[in-house]
């Protein structure tokens, strides 16, 4: 065959690449060269990054794509023709940007928003949160909470189901239980609290620095099972990630804080630290007890976040903490007892105390996240070790010397108020050497996705954890009255009472895992179902127990006008012992001693509403709690000792309400009261009244074994438990001068009736005695002198900050004398007086506080 000459073959090759060319733009547009790409970030308020940002093509059905936690997008757009490129988001105005770019271009296109000034503020809540028992509470009031301490949670006292008391501490009590049935997490990391603390003023920082927080949930009960193993409640808190550099500083006279954090440029990588110094001193020379206070507690805390990819992210959480309380008491003067018999305690001291608790903190924590449009998105799993390290000690050696005076009382005589005769004079002597040294180390891993187009979500966890715990305690008292030590020896020996000395090395292993799963669905009828079931499991190896606990909770949301969430829980919360529950009055521990547990049944409501053309929101919860494999305890101010027997069962039942919202607008206020009842049932707590043969009574004895001849048993039953307070009320309240907004008042307002106390005897059935209410008032006021959205002087020094806050507070406006405790002395005829221990009395401070 003769050859083609080479233009036929070049032209008959040209038309068919031509045809490919035209037939691959026809079918498959995309290898087509009539697209461009915009690229950028977009921003905020001071160029944060928008996450979620909608970037889509007005009047096109091209599916949008959405800014990412950094705030950038990529996009694809017709090239060759005018597009209008849509930027949206609920929160900011929508912004539109008019594009023509050629074909295969790249184009940047950064854009800030602007947000929203609907003249309202817009709250949006998850309804994730309100399905479960758990409120979200509004961490940013810390900054102008009226507080004695300035502790983080000093946030929970006007909460609801906490037990409303002692200014001084940053424990708290919740529905019944004491201060060691409290789970306290930051980022998922379970924190402790001190192990030797006696009084509220010998506390130092609690763990969490409220200028690093970003989010706080609490829980009052019937909490998921995600969550540990205690029996009362749960503060589940996220410090931030910050997206800017940013900072504040503040000072009073009670103590300075400073806070700095910020974020590489490319936002990979986010900085937290924060430092803080408090000295109670002021506070405490308000107290009865003169003498020279030198309290001393501060903390230096650091979280750090780097993101290895878009979906591993490593974090660091670190702090250490020390604490130290100093006092060299030298006098004491209360008076106490009734109208028509008043009474005065005169008390003079010789000796010191010095405490000290050093803490460490540590925590590594390997996230994954992974977003996939799959039948499983939203794939979280974490890997958490974290160590947990304490040098605590306590040493004291005081001395007083006391007289018990009975008081004039007759108004017509010139000797009023004065000391009208001695009841008794006596000596005490309380001496202490106690050290502990404590380890916990943990290793965790949890997981998350959600399924069925994310409605439902499956939760898991396991965790295995190390504790070593050294103790030594050296500890007694002695009681003498008018040369007679109490109680009075025929020998004429030196008896001294309360005598502890022992020494305890304990190491043990505990695993734990629970798995939950959340079901939701939404009826013809538009209403919501929503329902959670989980199990968790906890394995000691000291007594060797297993406890398994499954928790439910249901929550319904109707098709009503009004926005109404309701929810029933239930479920069993095991508490395994700690060290402190195992070592009992004497010191002695109890390896051998079970798991304490309670039954949680609980009805509650969650329902948004507006008034006066503001939301609100209302929450109500009624509740009983079935209590069993008690280990009763004595509290005295806020050191709990454990008698380290299972030997109680008992319940607790109440009814809690809240309700927040904006009272005055433009700030929030809430107010919260409840109900509570509590009471325990101890096992052999039988005590007998003695006769002679007279039939009369001689004395009355508390035993276990021996039945006396000439005697009648009683059964004391359910007694209260020691925080079984019946009704309490928290307010917290702000307003501001409608012609001066800067201006404005904080005020915090608690209330809660008087919770049970006894003769320091150990016998329960004797603690049915009632403190005085608790009552108190503080207010503060403040005004910011500098402005964000003002703008100053070039000549201004201020110019560089964001803000600047000053405050005056009012501490215990009404000058409440409140009770926290009492001291017990004798006469020589061993009748014993309870003399009030009381909390601080009214107090000036001043603060002011810079933000950058």
């Amino acid at each position: 065959m003769k050859a083609l000459p080479f233009p036929v073959i070049f032209q008959r090759k040209h038309i068919a690449l031509s045809l490919c060319l035209f037939l691959t733009c026809v079918f498959f547009p995309s290898f087509s060269q009539n697209t461009a790409t915009i690229y950028g970030r977009i921003t905020g308020v001071e160029k944060v990054p928008v996450e979620d940002v909608s970037v889509s093509i007005f009047g096109s059905s091209k599916a949008p794509v959405r800014t990412d936690k950094y705030g950038k997008f990529e996009y694809e757009i017709p090239s060759g023709k005018e597009v209008v490129v849509v930027f949206s988001n609920p929160g900011f105005e929508q912004l539109e940007v008019t594009v023509n770019l050629s074909s295969g271009q790249r184009f940047e296109v950064s854009r800030q928003l602007e947000i929203k000034n609907t003249g309202i503020i817009i709250q949006v809540e998850d309804m994730k949160l309100r399905v479960q028992p758990m409120q979200r509470l509004d961490n940013k009031a810390l900054a102008y909470l009226p507080s004695v301490t300035g502790d983080f949670n000093d946030l929970l006292r006007t909460q609801i189901g906490t037990l409303k008391g002692n200014e001084l501490s940053s424990s708290y009590s919740v529905r019944g239980g004491n201060f060691d049935e409290n789970l306290v997490y930051v980022n998922g990391i379970e924190v402790y609290r001190p192990f030797l603390v006696r009084s509220g003023q010998q506390e130092g920082l609690s763990f969490v620095n409220p200028d690093m927080v970003s989010s706080v949930l609490f829980s009052a009960g019937g909490f998921e099972a995600k969550y540990g193993d205690k029996m009362s409640s749960v503060l589940d808190i996220q410090y931030r990630k910050p997206r800017k550099n940013a900072g504040t500083v503040s000072a009073s006279l009670l103590g300075s804080n400073l806070h700095l954090e910020g974020c590489s440029s490319n936002l990979r990588f986010r900085w937290l630290f924060g430092a803080r110094y408090k000295t109670s001193k002021y506070v405490l020379g308000s107290l009865d007890t003169d003498g020279e206070y030198k309290p001393g507690f501060g903390d230096v805390q650091t979280y750090l976040t780097y993101d290895i990819t878009d979906e591993w992210e490593l974090g660091f959480l670190a702090n250490y903490a020390h604490n130290q309380y100093n006092v060299i008491p030298e006098n004491r003067e209360t008076d106490f007892g009734t109208v028509n018999k008043a009474l005065r305690l005169a008390v003079y001291f010789d000796g010191q105390e010095l405490d000290k608790y050093d803490t460490y903190t540590g925590a590594m924590v390997l996230n994954y996240s992974r977003k996939k449009e799959s039948r499983i998105k939203d794939l979280n799993m974490k890997f958490i070790t974290s160590a947990f390290r304490t040098f605590e000690s306590e040493a004291f050696d005081i001395q007083g010397q006391y007289y018990i005076d009975e008081l004039e009382n007759d108004f017509g005589k010139t000797t009023f108020g004065q000391v009208k005769n001695n009841l008794g004079v006596g000596t005490f002597l309380d001496h202490a050497r106690n050290d502990l040294d404590a380890i916990v180390i943990s290793e965790e891993y949890k997981g998350s996705f959600s399924y069925k187009g994310g409605r439902n979500e499956f939760l898991w966890g396991a965790r295995a954890q190390r504790e070593l715990i050294t103790d030594q305690l050296s500890e007694w008292k002695y009681i003498d009255s008018a040369g007679f030590s109490l109680p009075q020896n025929p020998a004429r020996s030196i008896d001294l009472q309360d005598v502890i000395k022992t020494k305890h090395i304990t190491g043990s292993e505990r695993f734990m895992a629970y798995v939950e799963n959340i079901w939701s669905k939404r009826t013809r009828d538009t209403a919501e179902i929503t329902f959670t079931t989980g199990v968790r499991a906890n394995y000691w190896t000291l007594n060797e127990q297993l406890v398994v606990s499954p928790r439910a909770t249901f929550a319904f949301k109707p098709n009503w006008k009004r926005d109404v969430v309701l929810r029933a829980s239930s479920g069993f919360y095991y508490q395994p012992p700690f060290y402190r529950e195992m070592r009992d009055l004497e010191g002695q521990l109890h390896p051998d001693l079970k798991a304490q547990s309670s039954v949680h049944f609980l009805l509650g409501s969650d329902m948004n509403f507006k008034a006066w053309r503001r939301d609100f929101k209302f929450i109500a919860e009624a509740y009983y709690k079935y209590l069993d494999n008690l280990v009763p305890y004595e509290v005295d101010n806020v050191r709990v000792r454990y008698y380290a027997q299972n030997s109680g069962r008992g319940y607790a039942t109440g009814i809690d309400m809240k309700v927040s919202g904006e009272f005055v607008n433009g700030i929030e206020s809430w107010a919260s009261i409840g109900y509570l009842k509590t009471a325990e049932d101890i096992r052999n707590d039988y005590f007998y009244d003695y006769y002679n043969s007279d039939g009369q009574q001689i004395i009355k004895g508390y035993t276990f074994n021996n039945i006396p001849v000439d005697s009648i048993r009683h059964e004391p039953g359910a007694i209260p438990r020691p925080t079984d307070q019946r009704v309490s009320f928290g307010l917290f309240f702000q307003d501001y001068l409608p012609k001066f907004p800067d201006f404005k008042m904080h005020l915090s307002l608690i209330f809660g009736t008087g919770v049970p106390f006894g003769p320091p005897d150990f016998a329960k059935y004797k603690d049915t005695l009632r403190m005085p209410p608790y009552r108190r008032v503080d207010i503060g006021f403040s005004y910011q002198l500098v402005k964000e959205d003002k703008k100053l002087k070039e000549t201004n020094p201020f110019r560089f900050l964001k803000s600047v806050w000053m405050s005056l507070e009012v501490f215990n406006l009404l000058q409440t004398s409140n009770t926290v405790s009492y001291l017990w002395v004798k006469d020589a005829t061993g009748r014993q007086y309870a003399i009030p221990n009381y909390l601080t009395a009214r107090q000036l401070n001043a603060r002011i506080m810079f933000r950058f």
